[in-house]
């Protein structure tokens, strides 16, 4: 299946595409961000986001010189910059005519089966009523057991969740490289991959952005659990949201990660 004919499909944003290397809100990223997907929403398809940015946009808000490294320090920056982070989406989502509805995560919802399918339940109806659901861990209230540790391997888990037909991850490059573009001139752009391997997980680099978590090899953990399940995955930039469009009208842009035939 090509991403173009998705209907369903789970778009990843991280904090690296919604926020200055500041952490302040990047305004006009966010406004584009919400046009496309409004628009995107307008030509019937289904859109559920998983949405970092809310420890970076409270670092900003709070005046803080740097990203917090205790466990009460990032709780606390998210709780701020949660509150933020949505109503910004609400207001730009408000302007399409669109209702953006939080939902906050922790992984003992996703183990506990009760739970795991009352979130189910939540996204359909959500979906049913025209909403778009925004996702995030919940990390003012999450504790070492109960982390995903990052928004890429959660989107992957929510789109299972929301039995998707894809996922988008947007990231601060522009797709998965045989080795890290930032450090080698040479490295060539994979645009279509079959099987992710050890080879390509050991490829793999780290984030340079101190405002997010996972880097490409959570991005590529994300993309093998997702394919399992059956879903396209597709890793690209993030730093021009109208790139979304070129997507979905079937040309070639990022990395494209084919799903795994459902028996």
């Amino acid at each position: 299946m090509h991403i173009k004919d998705a209907k369903r499909i789970v778009i990843k944003i991280g904090s690296s595409s919604l926020t200055h290397e500041n952490g302040k809100p990047n305004l006009r990223k966010i406004e584009k961000f919400a046009r496309v997907v409004s628009d995107l929403k307008n030509s019937g398809k289904e859109i559920v986001l998983v949405s970092s940015g809310a420890i970076a946009v409270g670092v900003g808000r709070l005046g803080l010189a740097e990203r917090p490294t205790t466990t009460r320090g990032k709780q606390a920056a998210a709780a701020v910059g949660q509150c933020d982070l949505m109503s910004l989406y609400d207001r730009f989502f408000s302007e399409y005519g669109y209702v953006p509805a939080q939902i906050l995560m922790t992984r003992d919802v996703v183990d506990n089966e009760e739970r795991r399918n009352n979130v189910k339940n939540t996204i359909e109806a959500l979906l049913e009523y025209g909403a778009i659901p925004i996702i995030n861990e919940n990390d003012s209230v999450s504790f070492e057991e109960i982390l995903f540790g990052d928004n890429d391997n959660l989107s992957a888990i929510v789109a299972g969740l929301a039995s998707a037909d894809a996922l988008v991850i947007l990231t601060d490059i522009d797709g998965f490289y045989d080795s890290n573009p930032k450090e080698n001139e040479d490295a060539r752009l994979i645009s279509h991959v079959k099987e992710i391997t050890d080879e390509m997980m050991s490829a793999a680099g780290g984030s340079d952005s101190n405002r997010g978590t996972g880097g490409m090899h959570t991005k590529l953990e994300a993309a093998h659990y997702a394919t399992n399940l059956g879903i396209a995955v597709q890793i690209m930039s993030g730093d021009n949201p109208y790139n979304l469009y070129d997507l979905f009208e079937g040309h070639i842009i990022g990395t494209f990660f084919e799903p795994k035939h459902k028996d």
